[in-house]
């Protein structure tokens, strides 16, 4: 299946101390943190963020993908950061953010710590009680990409959401929610004021059901959904860094 132009994964090899896993969202692709991995390349760390399966080429072949696909492709790619560097920490946007929260329930102290944009673990939508019986009868629905503040900047993502795989996302939420309290590593969680796509009871959610004793919150107050290519994306990027480098510190006493 050919890969749209600019939904390849990227990596950086940067120093064997830091390394950094990016996680993208739901219907997205790399294109979506590849502002942010560069960032964090130019800081000095090695950077990976992979493909998730069904993403980049045609929302049908999403549909064809589940939860698991998706969580073995970062699983997968953790690990190799493990095997170059001291420390990796995972990063995630959206759905991203679910991945990465269950990296972190289900690798323990293996991941040095973990920030999440607008991480995702259930809707209020009143639609998405019928997604076990859309599913089946409903091939896609209208799309959530590009929910951006900053004028002129667009997300390279479908335009129709498949339903099929939001079926299977939806079973990844009931899990992360369940084991919340198994995250206990260092956490940054962003969200933004105004987001069309994720609702603001989501990080909530996550910050009062975390076991994490050093969590960081920084609301994102002119971005949108897609924080990591919007107003905010400079503060974010400053304070992700600056993340990473006090807990390298704390973790090296």
């Amino acid at each position: 299946m050919p890969v749209l132009a600019g939904a390849e994964p990227f990596r950086h090899t940067g120093s064997t101390e830091t390394g950094v896993l990016l996680c993208h969202g739901f219907t997205g692709t790399p294109a979506t943190m590849r502002p942010w991995g560069e960032y964090l390349a130019d800081a000095g760390y090695t950077v990976s963020c992979p493909r998730l399966p069904g993403h980049g080429t045609t929302w049908q072949e999403c549909n064809r993908t589940e939860w698991t696909d998706w969580y073995a492709c970062v699983e997968a790619e953790f690990h190799r950061l493990a095997q170059e560097c001291e420390s990796v920490f995972v990063f995630g946007l959206s759905m991203g953010g679910t991945l990465t929260l269950r990296l972190a329930e289900q690798l323990g102290d293996a991941v040095a710590g973990i920030a999440l944009v607008n991480p995702s673990v259930l809707t209020t939508r009143l639609d998405a009680k019928f997604l076990p019986l859309l599913s089946r009868v409903l091939p896609s629905a209208k799309g959530l990409a590009g929910d951006i503040a900053r004028p002129g900047v667009t997300e390279l993502a479908y335009d129709r959401t498949p339903v099929r795989a939001a079926h299977s996302l939806g079973k990844l939420w009931t899990l992360v929610r369940r084991d919340l309290a198994k995250v206990t590593q260092p956490l940054l969680l962003a969200h933004s004021a105004v987001d069309h796509v994720v609702e603001p009871v989501n990080a909530r959610i996550v910050a009062e059901g975390v076991s994490s004793t050093h969590i960081e919150k920084v609301v994102l107050h002119d971005s949108f959904h897609v924080a990591t290519l919007d107003n905010d994306a400079p503060l974010l990027f400053e304070r992700s860094a600056d993340f990473v480098r006090a807990v390298r510190q704390v973790r090296a006493r």
